[in-house]
């Protein structure tokens, strides 16, 4: 049998339902190359008005060994140029009034930015800016993920278990 392209609409099994057995030696990539990473700390200082890299140095996951935790940069490998997903949230520590700039840098300039700003007369503030962005990302582009605060009061980390400050991206296509 030759090589070549198969193109088909639908495949389904004899039945019309349950598994296909695509054989051996057949691997499947869907959304990959994948990471996730956290701020492990309970939090991190951050200079105030100033473009800050958020040390996501913990790992859930990295299917391709492009997430690099010690510099929290992801790279994308060879033969993996396509578009992304990438999503990233932070929580800032107690604060009553807040300008907080979440941001995702692409090649040392920033590519993707979202939000908040708060003002609460007194008692418990905490704010979280949680997005999502589809970027196109060519083999060698390397992202990182920054906070710019206005009124500093830092961001809040990993503490019980539960991740406050995290960031990840997927493959989603050609």
């Amino acid at each position: 049998m030759a090589d070549g392209t198969l193109k088909v609409g639908t495949i389904t099994t004899s039945s019309g339902s349950g598994n296909i057995n695509i054989g051996s030696g057949v691997t499947v990539n869907v959304n990959r190359p994948a990471f996730a990473a956290y701020l492990a700390d309970a939090s991190q200082s951050v200079s105030t008005s100033t473009d800050t890299k958020v040390n996501m140095t913990t790992e859930d996951y990295d299917t391709d060994n492009a997430y690099d935790p010690t510099t929290s940069k992801f790279t994308i490998p060879s033969g993996a140029a396509g578009k992304y997903r990438f999503t990233i949230g932070v929580r800032t520590a107690n604060t009553h009034t807040i300008r907080n700039t979440v941001m995702i840098y692409k090649n040392g300039s920033m590519i993707a930015v979202g939000e908040n700003r708060v003002t609460a007369g007194s008692g418990t503030t905490f704010t979280s800016k949680n997005f999502s962005v589809d970027l196109d990302c060519a083999v060698g582009d390397y992202f990182e993920p920054y906070v710019n605060m206005e009124y500093n009061a830092g961001i809040k980390g990993s503490t019980s278990g539960s991740k406050q400050t995290y960031w990840s991206a997927h493959k989603i296509g050609a």
